[in-house]
């Protein structure tokens, strides 16, 4: 790990632009008329696609890599892909039902599974600060969302999709946080985004989904989400795992609310109250308490 230390400063820059990316997320799947599972099956193959040009020359060092892995760290690496596939489709499906902000604040509370489960399977401790840190990102996400909470059976289903869908996306970044370290960022991404794929179409089937897109503009709206939020989102946040843990990734991940918030303004026109203002506020004085103060690790933990 000594050999990592000089680029954490670089992986901190990293997690800052790949947080201002994945806020477009949000956008483009409003728009898409197409399914859930559908427009994420998408995503995630042209993202596999676009990398293809760059997979390619490194296929037998990619494929090598792949070869060192032992039994339980590719089965890890293939529940990390179907983990992906399932938080995509569930936060997809929440938005045909509650508001972006809404949305956007339940499935960015990722800090409250990713605190408890880097305790329990790496030994974290975190400390004073980052809990600060960390409940007042979530209280700020909570003041952007309070305004649009919908009362009704159709908003709480749509609530309960994307909480559920940030517990399946801690998990998927606890198991980055073991295995990414065993493969370079582009091999970790190609296989998980391959296993998310195929995974992915198989629940669009599942649910008798059409397996096209429903209007042509979607699929440049599919483009996008590959683009934007995958590849220079996701991808970035795989390649800092490796030196940011997962605890400290999620508390970064809530500036998502800011940014969703503020482009649903520019795009939809909702409105932005004073509460998303203080809220947006809380959540950078958060980030920042969480990234100036990472977690220990106890002694043992891995």
């Amino acid at each position: 790990m000594k050999k990592g230390r000089g680029r954490v400063p670089l992986a901190y820059g990293a997690l800052l632009a790949g947080v201002v990316f994945i806020s477009t997320s949000a956008i483009w799947v409003r728009l898409s008329a197409s399914p859930p599972a559908v427009t994420a099956a998408y995503r995630l193959l042209f993202t596999v696609l676009l990398m293809a040009p760059f997979v390619r020359p490194r296929w037998r060092s990619i494929f090598g890599q792949w070869r060192a892995l032992s039994a339980v760290e590719r089965r890890l690496v293939m529940a990390s892909g179907a983990l992906l596939a399932v938080h995509f489709d569930l936060w997809f499906w929440s938005l045909d039902f509650t508001s972006v902000a809404s949305s956007v604040v339940l499935v960015t509370l990722q800090p409250l599974f990713t605190f408890v489960g880097g305790m329990i399977a790496f030994g974290e401790r975190p400390g004073v600060w980052m809990w600060l840190g960390g409940l007042l990102a979530i209280a700020g996400s909570a003041l952007i969302g309070w305004g649009d909470f919908a009362v009704g059976s159709e908003a709480l289903f749509g609530d309960a999709l994307a909480l559920l869908a940030a517990l399946f996306v801690s998990l998927y970044w606890m198991i980055g946080q073991r295995v990414r370290p065993k493969l370079d960022a582009t091999a970790y991404t190609f296989f998980v985004y391959g296993a998310a794929t195929v995974v992915l179409f198989g629940l669009a089937a599942l649910k008798g989904e059409r397996p096209v897109a429903h209007r042509p503009e979607d699929w440049g709206y599919f483009l996008a989400l590959a683009l934007f939020p995958t590849l220079l989102g996701h991808s970035l946040f795989n390649w800092v795992i490796r030196w940011i843990p997962a605890s400290t990734l999620s508390v970064a991940i809530l500036g998502e609310a800011v940014g969703s918030a503020l482009l649903a303004y520019w795009v939809f026109g909702e409105t932005l109250h004073l509460g998303q203002w203080v809220g947006g506020t809380l959540i950078l004085v958060g980030i920042a308490l969480a990234i100036l103060h990472p977690p220990e690790r106890a002694e043992g933990g891995r």
